[in-house]
């Protein structure tokens, strides 16, 4: 059953549903495992911390996730492979206002992500 998201656990559903695809995926699969390795709960925490300052305004994460993608060697093919997972993982669980902001946040971030390592790899 869909349902809003609302709570914290909402955004530990997003994320753990997301990054499960991503790390079965053939093109962004290998990325992902080779950068964190072991560190998932980490890496997931820091996911659900991201998500829960977008959309339910905590405020719980602190840094600079572009710096972590800027040397890594993705192009538009992968953000847009990163972009329907992150749809797909949405539209399985949830609707209403904060999973279509979630989705246009993700769009904004690739985006943004993607013009800036182009403009770092073209120095």
């Amino acid at each position: 059953m869909l349902k809003e998201i609302e709570t914290k656990e909402d955004i530990e559903l997003m994320v753990d549903t997301f990054y499960a695809k991503v790390r079965e995926d053939s093109l962004l699969g290998d990325i992902f495992n080779t950068v964190i390795q072991d560190n998932w709960p980490e890496h997931l925490g820091k996911m659900y911390r991201f998500w829960q300052t977008v959309l339910l305004h905590e405020s719980s994460y602190r840094g600079n996730p572009l710096a972590h993608h800027i040397n890594l060697p993705i192009s538009k093919e992968h953000f847009n492979r990163w972009l329907e997972l992150f749809y797909i993982a949405l539209n399985e669980n949830f609707m209403g206002d904060k999973a279509e902001e979630a989705k246009m946040r993700a769009a904004r971030i690739a985006e943004i992500f993607q013009a800036r390592i182009h403009h770092y790899n073209q120095e």
